[in-house]
C-alpha cells in the first residue's frame, strides 16, 4: 500500500480482547491499537492512526537478527509471539485478562508476559499513552512498589508487574529487561478513572498475575470448547466465532462491527468509516453464525440489547447502535490525526445511523423466528415489538432506503431490502401460526404477497433470467446471493443458479468479488469484499456446486494473515488488506460458508 512506510500493513496485526475493549499487536510486538474501557471509547494507544501522535506500548528485542513468529493458545484469544536468534530464544504472551463475572466487572486490563526459552534476550520497553485520540498527553506519577500511573482528562492507565519502569519526557515511561529459559518479566496495564488514584494503587504479585493469565486462557479455552465443527473447516471456523466473540459487548449483547475506526478501504479517498458500533444486519448474521457452531446464548443476550435499545417500538429502530445501546452516533472528522498510512479523514461516529434501511424489519423478525424454533417462544411484551415491526414492515416496504450497504447516494427500491420485508412479513406469519397468536393473517398474506410479485416483476431481469440489484437497474449486487438463506428463492432454482453465475461473471476481481459495480455516492474505488466470497462459496455449495464452492471458499481463506484474522476488504493486485479489522461481518460469512461446505464433505455440523 502507498503512504508513509513506518505504518505496518493491517495484516501484521493480532487481536487481543475481553469482549468490553480491544488491542492490536503488531507482529513486531507493539500495541498501536487500543481502546478503553470500551470499543468506542478514544484511544489509549493510537499509533495506528498517527504514528507520531498516536502512542503506543511496545516490546522490542534488542538485536539486529531476531525474527518473530506468533500464534493463537489454541482455543482462545491469547496471543503468543516468538522472537528467536542464533543465541536466544523469548516468548511474548499478550492477553486482556479475563474472569468469572467479568460480564459486568471486568479487569480492565491487558497482560505482557516476558517468557525465556533458551539463551538470554534483552527487551526494550516503551508504555507511551495518549488519551483521546491521541488528543492528551498524560501526566506520569510514581506510586509505591514500582507502580506508575498516566492521567489525563477522564482517562488514566495504571502501568505496573515486575519489570522497572521510569518516566521518559514527561509522558513516557521506559525500560530494559533481560529473560533467560524459565524466567518471565510481567507488564500489566490497568485502565482506572484517574479520581482513584489519590491514593496508591494496588499492587498485583508476579503470582497473581500470572494466575490471570492462566485464568484468561481457562475462560476462553471453556468458551471455545462449546462450539462444535467437524471436518477440516472446524478448526478456522472456530476461530472466527471466538473473533466474533471478543467482538461482543459482554454486559449489554451489541456485537461491534470492528474493533477499529477509518481503515481504509482504498489509500487516497473518504471511504474511510468508524466500525466501532453495532448494525443490526452484521449482529444478526454473527449470532446466526454462532448458533450453526452450537453457540446460542449470544442470540438472546443480542435479541434483548436491540428490544432495549429499541424501546420496544419499531417506530424508534435505528440501523446500528453504540456497544451500549446508544443511538447518537454523531459522525465527526479528527483533523488532529495523520491517519493510517496518511489515509483520511479519520472518522468518529457513522452517519449511516440516521438513514433509512428497511432490512433491519427482516433480520429482527428471522432472529425471533430463529429463537422461537430452538424452543423460545416470544412473551408478551416481546410479541408486541415482533408486531409492530411487521406492521411497519408492511406499512414501508414501498419506499425507496439506502440499503444493505449503506451506500451514500440518492436511496433505491433495493431487491435485498424488499426482500427483508418480504422476510419480516414471512417470518410474523409463521410465527403467529406456530405461536397460536392472533394477527390480521390475510392482510399479512396479501402483503407478503404483493412484495414478491413487486421483486419478480421489477427486481428480476427476464431477458438475462436473473434478479438485479434494485429496481430498474441490470446488474447483480453480491446481497443477492443471500435470496436462497431467506427463503425467498430456493437453492437450486434456475433464477438462482443463474443469478449466482452472474456474480461471479459480473463481480469478479482477480479470483475475489466486490459488492457491486455501481455508482454509490462516494468517489474513489474500494477492494474485493470478502463476505460477498464467502456468500458465494456458500450459494455454490447449497447448489451441490462443490468443486467451484470450495475453490471459491479457498481463494477467500486465503487472504486471511498468520493468525487467521480477516479484514473487510482486500486489493487482489497488492495482496494486502483493507478496511477495518478484523471485520466480524467477514468473520460470520467465513462460518456460514464453512458449515456449509460442511455437508458436501459427510461432516456433521456440531460433531
Amino acid at each position: 500500500m502507498r503512504g508513509d512506510g513506518r505504518y505496518p500493513a493491517i495484516a501484521d496485526y493480532a487481536l487481543i480482547g475481553d469482549c468490553h475493549s480491544a488491542a492490536l499487536v503488531s507482529r513486531a510486538g507493539s500495541i498501536d491499537w487500543c481502546c478503553m474501557p470500551r470499543f468506542d471509547s478514544g484511544s489509549v494507544f493510537g499509533r495506528l492512526l498517527d504514528w507520531d501522535r498516536g502512542g503506543y506500548c511496545s516490546v522490542t528485542p534488542i538485536g539486529t537478527d531476531v525474527h518473530s513468529t506468533r500464534r493463537y493458545l489454541d482455543g482462545t484469544l491469547v496471543l503468543e509471539t516468538t522472537f528467536a536468534s542464533d543465541a536466544a530464544e523469548a516468548r511474548l504472551i499478550d492477553c486482556f485478562t479475563m474472569r468469572q463475572g467479568g460480564a459486568y466487572d471486568p479487569y480492565g486490563q491487558i497482560l505482557r508476559v516476558l517468557e525465556g526459552v533458551r539463551g538470554r534476550m534483552a527487551f526494550d520497553l516503551r508504555v507511551n499513552p495518549r488519551f483521546d485520540y491521541g488528543e492528551v498527553r498524560p501526566w506520569i506519577r510514581r506510586h509505591r512498589h514500582g507502580i506508575h500511573s498516566a492521567v489525563g482528562g477522564n482517562d488514566a492507565l495504571v502501568v505496573a508487574g515486575d519489570v522497572s519502569l521510569r518516566p521518559a519526557d514527561d509522558h513516557d515511561l521506559v525500560g530494559r529487561v533481560e529473560v533467560r529459559p524459565g524466567r518471565r518479566s510481567r507488564l500489566s496495564i490497568h485502565y482506572a478513572k484517574p479520581e482513584t488514584l489519590e491514593t496508591d494503587p494496588e499492587r498485583l504479585s508476579a503470582s497473581e498475575l500470572d494466575r490471570r493469565l492462566n485464568e484468561a486462557i481457562e475462560w476462553w479455552e471453556c468458551w471455545s470448547s462449546k462450539a462444535r465443527l467437524a471436518g477440516p473447516n472446524g478448526p478456522g471456523a472456530i476461530h472466527s466465532a471466538i473473533v466474533l466473540k471478543a467482538l461482543t459487548n459482554a454486559s449489554t449483547g451489541a456485537i461491534v462491527a470492528a474493533p477499529t475506526t477509518s481503515l481504509p478501504e482504498a489509500l487516497g479517498g473518504e471511504r474511510n468509516w468508524d466500525y466501532r458500533s453495532s448494525w443490526i444486519r452484521d449482529s444478526v448474521f454473527a449470532v446466526r453464525a454462532l448458533a450453526q457452531l452450537g453457540c446460542h446464548a449470544e442470540a438472546d443476550g443480542f435479541r434483548r440489547f436491540i428490544e432495549r435499545s429499541a424501546a420496544g417500538s419499531a417506530a424508534d429502530l435505528r440501523v446500528m447502535y453504540g456497544p451500549g445501546g446508544e443511538r447518537r452516533l454523531t459522525e465527526l472528522e479528527l483533523t488532529n490525526l495523520h491517519g493510517y498510512r496518511g489515509a483520511r479523514p479519520v472518522r468518529i461516529g457513522n452517519a449511516a445511523a440516521e438513514q433509512i434501511q428497511l432490512d433491519c424489519y427482516g433480520h429482527l423478525l428471522d432472529l425471533a423466528w430463529r429463537w422461537h424454533e430452538l424452543g423460545h417462544s416470544p412473551d408478551d411484551d416481546y410479541w408486541r415489538f415482533v408486531v409492530d415491526l411487521v406492521e411497519t414492515a408492511a406499512r414501508r416496504w414501498t419506499e425507496p432506503d439506502h440499503g444493505i450497504w449503506e451506500t451514500r447516494g440518492r436511496p433505491q427500491h433495493f431487491v435485498h431490502s424488499k426482500a427483508m420485508c418480504w422476510v419480516a412479513l414471512d417470518r410474523g406469519i409463521r410465527l403467529a401460526e406456530d405461536a397460536g397468536r392472533p394477527v390480521p393473517q390475510r392482510r399479512w398474506r396479501s402483503v407478503r404477497r404483493q412484495i414478491r410479485d413487486a421483486i419478480l416483476d421489477r427486481g428480476y431481469d427476464g431477458r438475462k433470467g436473473t434478479f438485479v440489484r434494485a429496481f430498474g437497474s441490470r446488474g447483480v449486487d453480491g446481497s443477492l446471493l443471500l435470496l436462497p438463506s431467506l427463503g425467498f428463492v430456493g437453492d437450486d432454482d434456475d433464477r438462482m443458479v443463474r443469478t449466482v453465475d452472474a456474480v461471479r461473471h459480473q463481480l469478479a476481481a482477480g479470483g475475489l468479488y466486490v459488492r457491486y459495480r455501481a455508482r454509490d455516492g462516494l468517489e474513489g474505488t474500494e477492494g474485493a469484499f470478502l463476505v460477498v466470497s464467502f456468500w458465494l462459496a456458500e450459494c455454490l455449495a447449497r447448489q451441490g456446486r462443490w468443486g467451484e464452492a470450495r475453490e471459491t471458499f479457498d481463494a477467500a481463506c486465503a487472504t486471511a494473515n498468520d493468525v487467521g484474522l480477516f479484514a473487510e476488504q482486500y486489493d487482489t493486485q497488492t495482496k494486502s488488506m483493507l478496511g477495518n479489522f478484523p471485520q466480524g461481518l467477514t468473520h460470520l460469512s467465513h462460518i456460514a460458508a464453512a458449515c456449509a461446505l460442511a455437508d458436501g464433505d459427510g461432516s456433521p455440523k456440531n460433531g
